[in-house]
């Protein structure tokens, strides 16, 4: 029996993730088996097990290769002093919607993630136990508590809810553009729209009660 390399195993691990995808995007999540990731990766059960124990883990997974290069810009810009954190929350939130927008690939997991993953049981606990969600809203609010710091923003700003509607912008955008991506070119007016976010924050920010 010939021993597979680690190269090996991660081909086997991306042609995985890759099936699920189109699966997933063909059928909703739940109404996807593993048999049918297996089958549309000329594997068998086994490989699938191998790499992952259930379908919430290979969708965990999926969803992980697709946040990736979101997370690594936020790392990158979080990882040291931030001179205009505004000017960083313009830069992530294109960085994001031109991901979603221009890759195919960023554009089909996201279209899984909003329509095609029906709200069960099983894919609400997904939502709530995905670490790296809550890392990320962390890591954003930092950069909203630096915008403070900085006098970009009032000293009595509400963080929570300015990183609130940050979200809300993004994500509202993004399920009702994937609706029918023909309707609006949304990598062409990217720019527009969040400089008017990132205006609407400066000019009204949320400002904490008494």
């Amino acid at each position: 029996m010939v021993r597979k390399t680690k190269e090996d195993t991660q081909q086997t691990y991306e042609a995985l993730l890759n099936a699920a995808e189109q699966v997933f995007c063909k059928k909703g999540v739940s109404k996807t088996t593993l048999n049918d990731v297996a089958c549309a990766a000329g594997m068998t059960r086994g490989a699938i097990y191998w790499h992952f124990k259930d379908k919430k883990e290979l969708f965990h997974a999926l969803c992980d290769r697709a946040f990736l290069p979101m997370e690594t810009l936020l790392n990158e810009i979080t990882g040291s002093s931030i001179d205009e954190p505004l000017a960083a929350i313009r830069r992530l939130n294109l960085h994001f919607l031109r991901q979603v927008t221009i890759n195919p690939r960023q554009t089909k997991v996201f279209d899984i993630i909003f329509h095609r993953c029906e709200k069960t049981a099983e894919m609400q606990s997904f939502i709530q136990e995905r670490e790296s969600r809550a890392e990320c809203i962390d890591q954003i609010a930092e950069i909203f508590k630096a915008a403070v710091a900085k006098g970009e923003l009032p000293l009595n700003t509400d963080i929570a809810i300015a990183v609130q509607i940050n979200h809300a912008f993004l994500v509202g955008l993004v399920h009702e553009w994937l609706i029918d991506p023909s309707a609006y070119d949304l990598s062409a007016s990217a720019e527009t729209m969040i400089d008017v976010l990132i205006a609407g924050l400066v000019t009204r920010p949320p400002l904490k009660k008494d």
